[in-house]
């Protein structure tokens, strides 16, 4: 026997094994809240990240590999959150999209940072995760810049002095860091918070004792930090007490279920948000003409953020040269997102404009 001849036959076989498994499918994992009080945003930001995947593949992958988009729910819920992530980072997924909520990154940041997993999301936006050297990655501003514009709107604009608040404590690391960063930019103004009421989000939550201990205090206005369903139940209460009095929210109460349970009482209701669904501009179009195509609906703010946080991910893999961890190419590169340029600082923290809405016969309408 060829000794020579049976090494060179190993290595072949090595060779077509390697190539074997270069040629499977790329997995993507994707984790969100698709059950639960404020599923509305989850599942927007799945079918966002569905639809970059399935026009990914349709475009011949990367580098010829088709994609696997794995989806897991974290139903809003720690334990939940932590196996789920558990599970992609065993599946061994490239990189994770999400989650959309700040109080559900907090939860899963170690699991992903022990796996030296890159996790970019789409809609995370407490400060606590800003100025931090890890694999986390988040494509719009934080609390800090939009609760600026927001507060200064506010102050100046339409001359509120006493604000209001009601905040959710099971997004603790979101509504905190909202109302911390609009607390101090409107006080700096000379405006007061006069109250601040916690609550924890459930059907069991007495609404309407909220907003009639919020009145007490006199405001000129009121802040809900929650999302849609709360935020809906929160503006028929305050209509009920208070007909006239301005409401203000956060853009994570800015989903299309905000519309459809909150109805004439969220009329009027302003909110500070990073999308605009009345772009003009053809790379916009298209993307709404996919989405409806594809889900018989319009797209939200979660999710076309999550349809950029996946296009950001699968160009990086694309980009990545040899050697080249996916942190390095991300840190590296910029991204064309379908509203405007996304460009990572060392990071990981990105920058959307922020632009002030309000809700005008249905519809998410800009005034500034």
């Amino acid at each position: 026997m060829n000794p020579f001849r049976s090494i060179a036959g190993g290595l072949a076989l090595a060779l077509l094994l390697l190539a074997g498994c270069d040629s499977g499918p790329l997995r993507i994992g994707f984790i969100g809240g698709l059950t639960g009080r404020n599923a509305d945003l989850g599942l927007a930001g799945r079918n966002g990240a569905l639809l970059a995947v399935e026009q990914r593949n349709q475009a011949g992958g990367v580098h010829g590999r088709r994609v696997e988009l794995l989806i897991r729910d974290n139903a809003q819920t720690p334990e939940i959150a932590i196996k789920a992530t558990k599970e992609l980072v065993a599946a061994q997924v490239e990189a994770i999209v999400g989650p959309l909520t700040s109080a559900m990154a907090k939860v899963i940041l170690p699991v992903t940072e022990q796996a030296k997993l890159v996790m970019v999301s789409p809609t995370v936006t407490a400060v606590e995760f800003a100025g931090q050297d890890d694999q986390f990655f988040r494509l719009p501003s934080t609390t800090r810049d939009y609760t600026r514009t927001s507060a200064t709107f506010h102050y100046h604009q339409r001359g509120r002095r006493r604000i209001a608040v009601a905040y959710d404590v099971r997004n603790r690391a979101f509504s905190e860091s909202t109302l911390n960063d609009f607390r101090s930019t409107f006080s700096e103004l000379g405006g007061v918070i006069p109250l601040a009421i916690p609550f924890e989000s459930s059907a069991e939550t007495t609404f309407a004792d909220i907003i009639d201990n919020l009145l007490q205090t006199q405001p000129d206005a009121l802040l809900f930090i929650a999302g849609a369903v709360d935020t809906a139940r929160l503006a028929q209460q305050a209509r009920k007490q208070a007909p006239d009095l301005p409401l203000i929210a956060p853009e994570w109460a800015a989903t299309e279920q905000l519309i459809e349970l909150g109805g004439r009482a969220v009329e009027g209701l302003y909110l500070a948000q990073f999308f605009n669904r009345d772009d003009p501009t053809p790379r916009y179009q298209a993307f709404r003409k996919a989405y409806q195509a594809r889900f018989q609906q319009e797209p939200g703010f979660a999710s076309l953020a999550a349809y950029d946080a996946t296009n950001v991910v699968l160009d990086a893999l694309s980009r990545r040269t040899d050697g080249q961890s996916l942190k390095e190419t991300l840190l590296h590169t910029s991204f064309q997102g379908v509203q405007q340029p996304i460009a990572f600082d060392r990071f990981g923290d990105a920058q959307r404009p922020t632009f002030i809405t309000v809700v005008r016969d249905g519809r998410f309408v800009i005034i500034e």
